[in-house]
């Protein structure tokens, strides 16, 4: 990401890549209740294309700005470091975005594809995906929370 500005956009201490991230995520987060309410009004081909163009994204942030991220600033201070707010938000984030990004990939397998066995597909669609959508919001409030962790208290 070396062709990017060092310094962020948004005032805080953050870089560029950060402060992008925050507010792709953000974006995303946005996309995902809009395509929720495009299942709502049974516009299901909508609905599905709008999921999985945010799921792929995300799995795009995730290799270009928060696993490079995690693995320079957080990973080398684990375990000790969990007592620390900046180690726990990041570590407690990233636990749960790789929870939510892989019950969408399975979600997006099973709705989209034949791959897996029928013993491995759920029958109960609305409560998977409401459960995926409750996830993913927990994920993106816990990413903000890192974000202010991180950008916002050091500096306050």
């Amino acid at each position: 990401m070396a062709f990017f500005p060092i310094k962020g956009f948004l005032g805080t201490g953050a870089t560029f890549e950060a402060d992008l991230n925050l507010v792709v995520q953000v974006v995303m987060g946005v996309a995902l209740i809009a395509g929720s309410l495009l299942a709502k009004r049974k516009r299901y081909a909508a609905h599905g294309v709008c999921q999985t163009t945010v799921l792929l994204s995300n799995l795009g942030m995730i290799g270009l700005v928060m696993w490079p991220s995690f693995q320079q600033q957080v990973r080398p201070a684990l375990p000790e470091g969990l007592h620390k707010w900046y180690f726990a938000a990041a570590t407690i984030h990233a636990l749960l975005g790789v929870m939510a990004e892989l019950l969408g990939l399975y979600i997006v397998i099973v709705a989209g594809t034949h791959v897996l066995p029928q013993f491995l597909r759920f029958k109960n669609w609305k409560r998977w995906m409401r459960a995926e959508l409750v996830l993913w919001s927990i994920v993106v409030l816990t990413g903000m929370g890192t974000y202010y962790a991180w950008y916002i208290a050091p500096f306050g």
